[in-house]
């Protein structure tokens, strides 16, 4: 048995001059694309156009990165981000938080099913969460790739030694990016279960509800393997027993239990193509 799995794997693909390919924007982009082809089917499952898929991954795409920068800025790192305001659009530095995403992300969804798609927002809602589940399996890889989000100390026999990490102390660590990810992506297969197999996608915000319980769910869990360095977050441990991503997964875990619990009330006719 291994007593670690040292990771020394280089957070960038190939530079061209200053340009360059990350792993973690492969792992995005890849998400974004499978993403893209899952919501067609559903589309055409539902005989909805397809005209509207361009601007809606436009929308998901500018509601995701606005949302997680704002949900970092705000949420994790407000006192240097007030103090150098410049910096804030600067995401190429780092710096995306998904509390964020789930926050700015169905605002602008809500928009685009009511305004553009004349649909209720709770349907467009369903079907994206579904895609957000598998994107935010390939982020967490990517965030591997990046030797970040890094584990507490362990002695499992799979824990690594990230290399790169910054200043952080090289030891075997839990690879929670990896519990992340995989939870997500199991969680990405019942939710497609659910809708192909079910009649999940007639009712009304079970899906997003469904979404909204486990991730987070998961996200509560495993916050309990990661280690902290912002001293806020330390401070948050000591006086309520939570670091900060426990306590926003809180309004979410309870958000989507009531939506689960409510969904049927909401059922609605769909005309699945044969």
């Amino acid at each position: 048995m291994l007593a670690y799995i040292d990771w020394h794997v280089n957070p960038e693909i190939l530079s061209i001059g200053p340009l360059s390919i990350r792993w973690y924007g492969l792992m995005f982009a890849i998400g974004f694309l499978i993403g893209h082809k899952l919501v067609t089917d559903m589309f055409t499952r539902e005989k909805i156009s397809h005209d509207y898929l361009d601007g809606l991954l436009l929308y998901i795409f500018i509601g995701t990165v606005v949302g997680a920068r704002f949900g970092h800025v705000v949420f994790w790192e407000w006192d240097y981000y007030s103090q150098n305001l410049s910096k804030i659009p600067m995401i190429w530095e780092g710096g995306l938080a998904s509390h964020g995403a789930m926050v700015i992300l169905p605002l602008i969804l809500w928009f685009y099913a009511v305004k553009v798609i004349k649909k209720p927002a709770l349907w467009l809602l369903d079907r994206i969460a579904i895609t957000v589940a598998m994107t935010g399996g390939f982020i967490r890889l990517g965030n591997l790739f990046n030797h970040e989000i890094i584990g507490k100390a362990s002695d499992v026999a799979w824990a690594f030694k990230f290399h790169l990490s910054g200043n952080q102390e090289i030891i075997p660590r839990h690879p929670v990016q990896l519990y992340e990810s995989l939870s997500y992506f199991i969680i990405f297969g019942i939710m497609m279960w659910l809708y192909w197999k079910t009649n999940a996608g007639k009712k009304r915000g079970f899906l997003f509800g469904f979404f909204l319980t486990t991730v987070f769910g998961m996200r509560f869990i495993l916050e309990n393997f990661k280690e902290h360095f912002i001293v806020e977050e330390v401070s948050l441990m000591a006086e309520y027993g939570m670091n900060l991503g426990q306590i926003l997964s809180i309004p979410a875990i309870l958000l989507g239990i009531f939506l689960m619990i409510t969904a049927g009330k909401r059922l609605i006719e769909i005309d699945y193509q044969s």
